[in-house]
């Protein structure tokens, strides 16, 4: 089988993503962040049977030259290391030009150089509130947050080396992603964590917004359903279920289901500034499902159940007290 580069695979869609290319038999490097406490992130709470077929790179995506070394004997890269929390760039900006722009660019720089399949992973937040709904890939970008800006910019400099290059690059999409692993600062694990822990008051932002949320099984299967297709090369190609619910529909819901005595307040920190709050994104999801032989395999009843389950046995992993940005 292809050895894959998976860059970000300590994260939360990347652990999920190494996790299924190596049950498909896929040969996996996973490039994790380099620190000093040797950890892998997520990686670390996978099974031995699925670590021991992956071949651990440590590094930083905003090197060049440990990038081009990781790329050594790989016939592909999924490219998902990226900042993503949208509160932290309203006052980081540069590091995610750093990590999101020029960590993209030196992976696409190293693809170019060997003529790697590259799949760069963007995000909905490109798009802003919706102009029209579902939104296809032909919907205007529009840069909310310094975050989806530098997303934005990625996605443009993979388009370019794959119009002026002819480097066999898709542009991969998700809409909201959730499930296992995933951080407290995305808002499922945020509600859910709270009401675990016997809060009676959810603290939350807006309740208005609306999102389409994909189960991370069904994200990381998404990837690689498009890195299968010999269809999507030189395409951008949304992950998404085509069904939106609102945050406080999702907080109800939570409610009914694990506390119902509980109840929503407004914490003003966490109300984003009003012109960068993105109110609706529904996705369209006929481009993968006519390129790719992907379908969701996830109800969102299903998602949001394992994901209770997974919080509970894992809920000291959480800062529940604070806001995480």
């Amino acid at each position: 089988m292809k050895k894959i580069l998976v860059t970000g695979a300590d994260g939360f869609i990347g652990s999920h993503l190494t996790e299924e290319l190596v049950k498909k038999g896929y040969d996996v490097k996973a490039f994790v962040y380099y620190n000093s406490f040797n950890t892998w992130g997520w990686l670390d709470s996978l099974p031995k049977d699925i670590m021991d077929h992956v071949d651990i790179f440590q590094g930083d995506i905003r090197d060049p030259n440990g990038v081009s070394e990781a790329l050594e004997g790989c016939d592909a890269v999924f490219h998902l290391a990226a900042l993503i929390a949208i509160p932290f760039s309203y006052h980081s900006p540069d590091t995610y030009v750093d990590t999101n722009i020029k960590g993209t660019l030196n992976v696409l720089q190293a693809a170019k150089k060997k003529g790697i399949r590259t799949l760069v992973t963007s995000t909905s937040e490109v798009y802003g509130t919706a102009q029209y709904v579902p939104i296809d890939e032909l919907h205007p970008y529009q840069g909310q947050s310094p975050y989806s800006a530098t997303k934005i910019g990625a996605d443009r400099l993979a388009e370019s080396f794959y119009r002026s290059f002819e480097l066999p690059v898709t542009i991969v999409r998700p809409f909201n992603t959730y499930g296992p692993r995933q951080s407290a600062r995305a808002v499922i694990p945020t509600i859910i964590t709270q009401l675990l822990a016997g809060k009676r008051e959810i603290k939350l932002g807006s309740l208005t917004p609306t999102r389409d949320f994909n189960y991370v099984k069904d994200t990381a299967n998404g990837f690689i359903s498009i890195y299968e297709s010999d269809k999507t090369v030189g395409e951008e190609i949304n992950i998404a279920t085509q069904r939106e619910i609102s945050i406080g529909q999702l907080a109800e819901e939570l409610i009914r289901q694990i506390n119902p005595d509980a109840k929503i307040i407004c914490d003003e920190q966490r109300l984003r500034p009003e012109k960068s709050e993105v109110n609706r994104l529904l996705g369209c999801n006929k481009k993968i499902l006519e390129l790719t032989s992907w379908h969701p395999q996830y109800t969102f009843e299903e998602g949001l159940a394992e994901t209770i389950e997974f919080l509970k046995h894992n809920l000291d992993k959480y800062k529940i007290d604070i806001y995480n940005l």
